[in-house]
């Protein structure tokens, strides 16, 4: 047994192929020779301690789905991390010993290890129950891999604005904590640097692509990014590239707000005077839309910024809130008692009389008073000795002939008089058989305009909800 005096503190690395792992290691990691503060030297081509090199590999075995409200997602993975320590060597001392030196978070404490971390981690952990999953291994040339498996949530910066038809690039960034570049260079490992497992499936989102990428990131005393020490520190990153399936989209907001904004659209169906069923149609369409639309909200931060669902969303609520202010214009126009009269039936003139009714053109604002009868000429009618009394306005129009300016000729007929046992009056106007008059322009009841409105509303709506839908896909697939 080799005994070790005052002179010689050292133990002796003589014979280390007959010693035991925990032996040979014990010796290699003694104070005398190896010092697990120091990073390991590597002389550089000028003679100077140049970086320690440090490659790392990560393989994912878990992807959760990304938290939009969180802004984030959850990974597990294997990181590996393999440089050179010129200390740990022992090939020569040992050359027939040609396995590697295996353990775990024992052999881990005994050795100088690079601290790289998180640079975007909100939370992580080490992976293992009783023994945390951590191996570690030192070949003959002094070579030591690190590997460790971890759970962590990382932070994603999302972009929401084409929701939920965006694509997103979620990063995992590996930063040195301790060492700057001068003293410690992150690289990925050449060959397979970052790898997914084969059974990795999201169920949200479909993988476009995957890169990595070395860079240095430059820390200063102002955001204490490592502390109170300045500097460039090396920095790796893989990035994955996702896009958001549409396919519970479709089937939970778009599809079912289309049919909700055609529902609002039987309202033209009905008669102007129905109030009770176009209110009830129009408000429960209208509750049933913004319940949905809220629902989606949910599940989304609240950012400044407008994003796609909302403008379908505001856009839909627009057609059906169109719908419910159509009726309201119908309804008030259909209670009117004066008939218009417009130059020509389209929409520019009977759109204007509508909003702005007019008994007459400017030239005819000279109307005569109206002429009430309380009763009828003998020589013209004949009713019954139980008639009701009949009240009847007839409004004088002046003609261009003053020979012509006479009162029409009104005749009344007692129609079911044993059915009824009372006169129903018959008014027949002689030489007026259309609503067509001279000089070109067309008399409309208030009624007639309001059915005009809703008849031409079943097309419009239906139209420019179709150019709107185009416009809005076209945005989100093109723009």
């Amino acid at each position: 047994m080799t005994q070790i005096g005052p002179d010689s503190e050292c133990p002796t690395l003589e014979g280390a192929d007959h010693l035991s792992q925990t032996q040979l290691l014990t010796r290699l990691t003694h104070v005398c020779r190896y010092d697990r503060l120091e990073r390991p030297k590597r002389e550089s081509i000028n003679g100077t301690n140049g970086p320690v090199k440090v490659y790392a590999r990560a393989y994912i075995y878990f992807m959760q789905n990304l938290e939009a409200h969180d802004l984030q997602f959850k990974i597990h993975a294997l990181l590996q991390f393999r440089y050179v320590d010129p200390r740990l060597v022992f090939r020569e001392v040992a050359p027939n010993r040609t396995k590697p030196i295996m353990g775990e978070q024992s052999l881990r404490d005994l050795l100088w290890v690079p601290h790289v971390f998180l640079a975007n981690e909100r939370s992580s952990d080490i992976l293992g129950t009783a023994e945390k999953d951590i191996l570690t291994s030192i070949s003959p040339d002094g070579t030591v891999i690190v590997s460790t498996r971890i759970s962590a949530t990382l932070y994603c910066w999302m972009n929401l604005q084409k929701f939920p038809f965006d694509e997103q690039h979620c990063s995992t960034v590996l930063e040195s904590w301790m060492y700057n570049e001068d003293d410690l260079v992150l690289l990925w490992e050449h060959k397979s640097p970052v790898t997914l497992a084969p059974e990795l499936h999201l169920t949200e989102y479909v993988l476009l692509e995957m890169f990595t990428n070395e860079t240095v990131i430059n820390a200063d005393l102002s955001d204490l990014r490592h502390g109170a020490f300045a500097g460039n520190y090396s920095s790796l990153s893989f990035t994955v590239h996702l896009a958001r399936e549409m396919g519970f989209y479709m089937m939970d907001y778009f599809i079912p707000s289309i049919m909700l904004v055609a529902i609002s659209w039987v309202t033209f169906w009905l008669q102007a005077d129905q109030s009770a069923p176009r209110i009830t149609l129009g408000t429960s369409t209208m509750l049933t839309f913004i319940t949905l639309a809220s629902a989606q909200g949910k599940t989304l931060p609240k950012v400044s910024y407008i994003k796609a669902s909302e403008i379908w969303f505001l856009g839909c609520t627009g057609f059906i809130f169109g719908s419910l202010v159509e009726f309201a214009f119908v309804n008030t126009i259909w209670r009117r008692k004066r008939n218009v009269e417009v130059k020509k039936v389209n929409s520019k003139h009977v759109l204007k009389q509508a909003i702005t009714p007019r008994p007459a053109r400017k030239d005819m604002s000279g109307l005569h008073k109206s002429h009430s009868c309380t009763s009828l000429a003998d020589s013209a009618t004949t009713v019954s000795a139980n008639s009701f009394n009949n009240y009847l306005t007839v409004h004088s129009i002046p003609q261009k002939s003053p020979s012509s300016a006479t009162l029409p000729i009104i005749s009344t007929t007692d129609v079911d008089r044993a059915m009824t046992e009372a006169s129903n009056v018959t008014i027949q106007i002689e030489g007026q058989t259309s609503n067509v008059n001279g000089n070109g322009w067309t008399t409309m009841t208030p009624q007639e305009v309001a059915i005009w409105i809703d008849k031409r509303s079943r097309f419009v709506f239906p139209i420019a909800f179709v150019i709107f839908n185009i416009f809005y896909w076209t945005f989100v697939y093109y723009v």
